[in-house]
């Protein structure tokens, strides 16, 4: 039984890595089935909930709290790079200068060089 179950989901890992390799060379098709896929997956919870009659207020409060035991309540709704911006003292984009941008691609640009230094060094 558990051999079955192994090689089956070896064989959708496979099918999963072959795919999104081909996808991500076109990212619009991959935007679009990706999203209906998101979609018709939410639909199906949706449509579940309510062959089960769960109440708003259960489904608020179950949704909650299994996002909460999961660790994915803040980032959900927030966004990981948010947070971690914020915990950075870091500015939005919109509100960094030009001077900043421009002092921010220096550094990139002295690193990238200290980088070449190294690999040529190992080489």
């Amino acid at each position: 039984m558990f051999k079955l179950m192994k090689k089956t989901v070896d064989f959708f890992d496979k099918l999963e890595d072959k795919l999104r390799g081909h996808l991500s060379k076109y990212p619009i098709p991959y935007a679009i089935i990706g999203g209906i896929g998101i979609v018709l997956f939410w639909r199906g919870v949706w449509h579940l909930a309510d062959d089960f009659n769960i109440s708003s207020f259960a489904s608020l409060v179950s949704g909650t709290v299994i996002l909460l035991l999961v660790g994915l309540f803040t980032s959900m709704f927030i966004g990981d790079h948010i947070i971690l911006s914020g915990l950075r003292h870091e500015k939005k984009v919109t509100d960094t200068t030009e001077k900043e941008v421009e002092t921010e691609k220096d550094i990139l640009e002295d690193i990238q060089e200290d980088l070449h230094k190294v690999r040529s060094k190992l080489k």
